[in-house]
């Protein structure tokens, strides 16, 4: 196996609780260094999570020569701005998703990548998950004959104000938070929309705390996906077809992974084993970087999504049906 990739951490995001177990014990990780804007922070954080170095600065750890990949998991706001930043340090990234909503600037960032000739991939750690590859496959194979329709759900409850994720200055509630996954997923068995629809209820802070949307794919498929930040927690998908449908309960976090293949004469339920999603994301940046692996989502698809959600942000605003 090739010698592991050394990794560094630009923020001490809550996130990054998820994901640094996978780094410890991934054999391809070599989590060594993290950084905070507030020094006292970042050596406190360190020792907790047992990272080696400390840095007070984002521009500090980028300027360590022994670092070659960063994880990104700072506010929205600032996740393409950091990445280019990074890739012009000479580092690859992975960063947080979404990467943006504005088409223009995850170009810029991918457009850093190709010159610079770092990698740079978002982290939908799903996407790395058996049970999606298992999903987007059994689609695939016509085990619900035609795929009609896509439905999907993810929503939570928070009402802090204060929160970073219901901030429209930081471009913070339910589409970006959760509502990204339902359109990732939907795009993954569908492809691209051709038109898409929403609309919201924008809250207190401004940002969108329920939004709800449809969307029209090539071959007169549709989806349809529910978010919010001010709703109970949920998490489903389910793929549609003209003989049969294939429901995921845990499509996201996938924590209890499982399929149910549903058709008219019963219902088979199909049984996968846990694996980490962040540790896979993690292994799949670093064997692209090591050159044992493509690397699963790059400019296409960050584009693509980015292109997505900034329709259905406008729709929302604006109330009209927007084409991508």
């Amino acid at each position: 196996m090739a010698r592991a990739v050394t990794w560094g951490i630009l923020s001490t995001a809550d996130i990054n609780r998820k994901l640094i177990p996978g780094a410890h014990a991934s054999p391809k990780v070599e989590l060594a260094a993290v950084a905070s804007r507030d020094a006292a922070r970042a050596a406190a954080y360190a020792k907790e999570w047992q990272i080696e170095r400390a840095y007070g600065s984002y521009e500090a750890l980028l300027a360590d020569p022994e670092i070659e990949a960063v994880y990104i998991s700072l506010p929205n706001t600032l996740h393409c701005e950091w990445s280019i930043r990074a890739l012009e340090a000479g580092k690859h990234v992975l960063c947080e998703k979404p990467l943006s909503r504005h088409v223009g600037e995850v170009e810029a960032a991918f457009d850093a990548a190709e010159r610079t000739g770092y990698l740079l991939t978002e982290a939908f750690m799903y996407r790395h998950n058996p049970q999606t590859l298992r999903l987007k496959r059994l689609v695939d194979e016509g085990a619900i004959g035609e795929l009609r329709l896509v439905r999907s759900a993810f929503s939570y409850s928070l009402y802090d104000e204060a929160n970073i994720r219901l901030q429209t200055g930081l471009e913070g509630g339910a589409l970006m938070d959760v509502g990204c996954y339902c359109v990732s997923g939907s795009r993954l068995l569908a492809g691209e929309p051709e038109e898409v629809h929403a609309q919201a209820w924008f809250g207190p802070t401004g940002t969108d705390w329920v939004l709800t949307a449809n969307m029209r794919f090539p071959g007169n498929v549709l989806a349809i996906f529910d978010c919010g930040t001010a709703l109970v927690d949920r998490d489903e998908l389910e793929a549609i077809g003209s003989e049969g449908s294939l429901f995921v309960d845990d499509p996201w976090h996938c924590e209890v992974p499982g399929i149910e293949l549903r058709r008219e004469d019963g219902v088979e339920r199909i049984e996968l084993d846990f694996s980490d999603s962040y540790r896979l994301e993690l292994e799949n940046l670093s064997d692209a970087i090591r050159g044992e692996a493509p690397l699963l989502l790059g400019r296409e698809d960050g584009v693509a999504q980015a292109r997505a959600l900034e329709a259905l942000h406008e729709s929302a605003t604006s109330g009209n049906v927007m084409r991508p």
